[in-house]
């Protein structure tokens, strides 16, 4: 019998991107125990992970150091219990974990079993548990509903007076409005603007309206980036190229393919992808895979985004299993054009063996495949590839040199960056 165990987690409450530190004391001295995390999505389905560990000669487990020796992750991982979590045994397929209300925390449970325990947690007590709040946006971080001139998104201010530089966030080609991102962007000191670009879809690629982003008063018209991922990257890189509206200082595409018709509206540029839907494949357990849809790249540059045409820093984070599009043959490919243009020295590439497709703010939990509907056709199971392990380790290090590099080039120092605090 355990007599007044503690678990601690702290802090109880901080940003998603920050890790949290979990230690157990006043077990017996090598004790098994388990560690599990429960988050309720949402949509109202329950996410868990789980972990076995031994304590010390003074009972101490301490997950930052202590190895974890099987469960939904192995070995030395200190937050392992977050970027692990998969749906509970019995849950829907297609599962994919997403923060949509940005203005409420992901709030996590995480208790104490003894023994090694692998199901069956909620019919048994747990010896503690303790609560986490996992936060998109900070404190003093505004969120602001635009509707302006064609444009629909939100746009988020870091707190004070700014001006700040800012960040024009895409998504990709599922389309709606996808705040998180963002969110945790204003928290780290950027303006950013996630904006639902594809409901302007008769407009070109260069030619969505940012007037209201670049003169609001709090964002710096001269020191403006765009992020992108997926089918939003591609966008990205066609704005970098063409538009005479946005001048970006820096840009960074993750999972991108420079390989769309960029003489035609957004829907058109859909339509035309569309159109090779006879290249998708099917594994064996009936996900799809999309990837092969813009392959081959064409060597036309009339029929691709001519990165040539690019004059600012450029960063590419690309994932070595991406299922869903062809991004490392096109990051092959954007080298070659960059090189022959003489810009290659505003290229950067990131290069993530084992990641899938979607690399998104760390320790977000892995999705392989999940349930997809591209812009309200027929629902599918979209592969988007990769590994657990490696996957997690992409995410948590893509977004620390993301976070350097549009400070290296929107703020003149490091130092003078803001970032919000809980």
């Amino acid at each position: 019998m355990v007599e007044n165990l503690l678990l601690s987690v702290q802090p109880s409450r901080c940003l998603v991107d920050e890790r949290i530190q979990i230690v157990i004391d006043n077990l017996l001295p090598n004790q098994a125990a388990t560690l599990h995390s429960l988050h309720q999505s949402e949509d109202k389905d329950f996410w868990e992970a789980f972990g076995h560990y031994i304590s010390d000669e003074y009972g101490t487990v301490t997950v930052a150091q202590d190895e974890c020796l099987g469960g939904t992750y192995e070995g030395t991982e200190p937050m392992g219990l977050l970027w692990s979590m998969r749906p509970v045994p019995g849950s829907r397929s297609g599962l994919r974990l997403r923060k949509m209300d940005v203005l409420s925390p992901m709030v996590v449970h995480i208790s104490v079993y003894s023994g090694h325990v692998s199901q069956g947690f909620a019919k048994q007590p747990a010896l503690a548990t303790s609560v986490t709040e996992r936060w998109y946006m900070a404190p003093g971080v505004q969120r602001v509903n635009v509707r302006e001139k064609g444009v629909r998104g939100t746009l988020f201010l870091p707190p004070g007076p700014g001006p700040y530089p800012g960040v024009l966030d895409l998504w990709g080609g599922g389309g709606g409005l996808v705040e998180y991102r963002s969110a945790l962007l204003a928290s780290h000191g950027f303006a950013s603007l996630a904006l639902e670009y594809l409901a302007t879809d008769e407009r070109s690629t260069a030619d969505v309206d940012l007037s209201y982003f670049e003169n609001h008063p709090k964002v710096q018209r001269e020191r403006l980036a765009m992020l992108g991922l997926s089918f939003g990257s591609a966008i990205t890189l066609s704005m970098a190229a063409y538009s005479e509206i946005i001048k970006p200082q820096c840009c960074i595409c993750i999972s991108a393919s420079h390989g769309i018709p960029v003489d035609k509206s957004l829907s058109g540029i859909l339509e035309e992808i569309i159109k090779n839907k006879f290249k998708i494949r099917m594994n064996e357990v009936n996900q799809i895979i999309y990837r092969d849809m813009l392959l081959l790249i064409p060597s036309d540059t009339s029929l691709k985004v001519d990165v040539g045409r690019i004059k600012c820093p450029l960063l590419l984070v690309n994932a070595g299993d991406d299922q869903n599009w062809p991004s490392v043959e096109s990051a092959d490919d954007i080298k070659k054009m960059m090189a022959k243009a003489g810009n290659l020295n505003l290229l950067e590439v990131l290069m993530y063996p084992g990641a899938g497709h979607l690399i998104e703010p760390p320790y977000t939990p892995h999705s392989r495949a999940s349930n997809f509907t591209f812009r309200g056709s027929e629902k599918v199971v979209m592969l988007w590839g990769g590994q657990t392990k490696p996957h997690a380790y992409a995410q948590e290090d893509a977004w620390k040199r993301i976070l350097a590099f549009l400070s290296q080039h929107l703020y003149s120092s490091l130092n003078h960056a803001v970032k919000a605090r809980l």
